[in-house]
């Protein structure tokens, strides 16, 4: 039987919409897994000193891939479209964590499971912060409830505080520039 997954994609380097599309194809292509839904594609606002906005969305797929694997392909995904993620110490300073990124692939859910591993975290452990992360998923699945905050996704996002601007895109940021190409729409 197929796992219900949720999974939030950020870029902010190079043509953003062709990264995010190119993402959104990638995970369309993973063996036993298929893209139910696409939210809306919000314009993000940067944390940090990043310079450049983001965009942000969330895609709902089902797999029949272990959380495991299924985390393991979209850091596949990640270094295959060129992101590199730093390893060994953490930064001394919260806002040092937050770079630039060609491709962001973060598992946020998978069913209502909790996993707490040293290489995996579900739910995502910050997404109650995001409102990147809370707009999109409010789209898609609004009842849903955080297993471990016992709350909604529509309530986590009214009851966000967060100074970090988050603004619907443009609805053709995400069509293929050519006729030919197909593409992916942002729904």
């Amino acid at each position: 039987m197929p796992h219900r997954a949720f999974i939030g994609i950020g870029t902010n380097l190079g043509d953003r919409a062709a990264n995010y599309r190119e993402a959104v194809q990638r995970i369309a292509e993973l063996p036993n897994t298929r893209v139910v839904r696409q939210s809306s594609i919000y314009e993000t606002e940067p944390v940090g000193d990043i310079k450049g906005a983001f965009i942000n969305g969330v895609s709902e797929v089902e797999t029949t891939l272990t959380p495991d694997a299924l985390m393991r392909r979209l850091l596949g995904i990640e270094r295959v479209m060129g992101r590199k993620r730093v390893r060994g110490k953490k930064p001394a300073s919260s806002r040092a964590k937050y770079r630039p990124r060609i491709i962001d692939l973060d598992l946020l859910f998978f069913d209502n499971e909790i996993i707490d591993t040293r290489m995996l975290k579900v739910p995502h452990p910050r997404l109650q912060e995001r409102r990147f992360v809370l707009a999109p998923m409010s789209e898609l699945a609004p009842a849903l409830i955080h297993p471990k905050l016992n709350a909604s996704i529509s309530e986590l996002l009214a009851a966000l505080k967060s100074p970090y601007r988050v603004t619907l895109a443009r609805a053709d940021l995400l069509r293929a520039p050519s006729a030919a190409g197909g593409g992916v729409a942002s729904r």
